[in-house]
């Protein structure tokens, strides 16, 4: 034992850590992915996303309907084409499952953590903070855009089985060829992608802040309710253009021959410094906050 310890390096480096040792090494971001995938939430809300467009084939299949109460938006031209349907499974979960899909994995990342009590312990290894959140956040990041782009991909491979591979028309009356509107669908999903950005920011935030996995997730999305709800009373004004949810549905303009761009830009801009803000008050509160779980 004693030979041993003689042999151990006890020598530091210029910032003070034992020589050898590399901030860069811990807490890999594949581990960080591996460790979320293999939880039960990840791997539920998965397999939930890919049966939810069986789902709504089904209800379409085989609920009843009543064409004199059409109204030749989004829900009635679903079964028109595949992109069509992709489009309407688009809009129908763009309100609240989306946003609670973002909102789950980055307001559990962090409070997790703290709930199980394994957050001091993360940092003893020693793990830097900065780094900790960093990972987190990227393995959310990429665990929420796999989530976003896995649903409209099961919707589109379902869409092209049961309703073909025809143009997509939009309730305005425009008719975009198939191959067109794949490439729509792309740009639909980077835009809600950046769009939903506030939602992880704001969600990040809770988590670092409380030890409630619940609450931060649960905060993120009321918030987004809330700015939904408030985004309808037109008394509001020009105000409603700051709410965070209101261009969330800018992506729609794509489903035409002319594409205006101008609502996808003030949305994009909107959530990127809405995000930035949430993302700056989460880093700055989890570098000072004194950790005890």
């Amino acid at each position: 034992m004693e030979v041993a310890a003689g042999l151990e390096s006890t020598s530091f480096g210029a910032d003070g850590a034992v020589e050898g040792f590399t901030s860069r090494r811990t807490l890999p971001l594949r581990v960080e992915l591996v460790r979320q995938l293999r939880r039960r939430r990840t791997q539920f809300l998965i397999g939930f996303l890919v049966l939810l467009p069986f789902l709504l084939w089904a209800a379409f299949e085989f609920g009843t309907s009543s064409n004199a109460n059409r109204s030749g938006g989004f829900v009635d031209l679903a079964t028109a084409s595949a992109p069509n349907f992709v489009v309407f499974v688009l809009f129908a979960t763009g309100g609240f499952l989306l946003p609670m899909i973002v909102a789950l994995f980055f307001g559990d990342t962090v409070a997790s953590e703290a709930s199980w009590s394994s957050l001091k312990y993360l940092m003893s290894m020693p793990v830097p903070r900065h780094r900790l959140l960093r990972q987190k956040a990227i393995s959310s990041g990429l665990l929420s855009l796999l989530c976003l782009v896995l649903l409209p991909a099961v919707s589109l491979v379902v869409g092209i089985v049961f309703y073909g591979t025809g143009e997509a028309v939009s309730p305005m009356g425009d008719a975009v060829s198939f191959e067109d509107s794949l490439l729509a669908m792309v740009f639909a999903v980077i835009y809600i992608s950046i769009n939903l950005l506030w939602v992880a920011g704001l969600a990040l935030f809770l988590s670092v802040t409380t030890d409630a996995p619940l609450g931060a997730v649960g905060g993120a999305v009321l918030v987004s309710i809330l700015s939904q709800i408030l985004d309808q009373i037109t008394a509001l004004g020009n105000i409603r253009d700051y709410l965070p949810t209101h261009f969330s549905f800018a992506w729609s303009d794509l489903i035409s021959t002319d594409i205006d761009w101008s609502n996808m830009t003030k949305g994009a801009f909107s959530a990127v410094v809405y995000a930035g803000v949430f993302f700056f008050l989460a880093s700055r509160r989890f570098r000072t906050k004194d950790i005890t779980s």
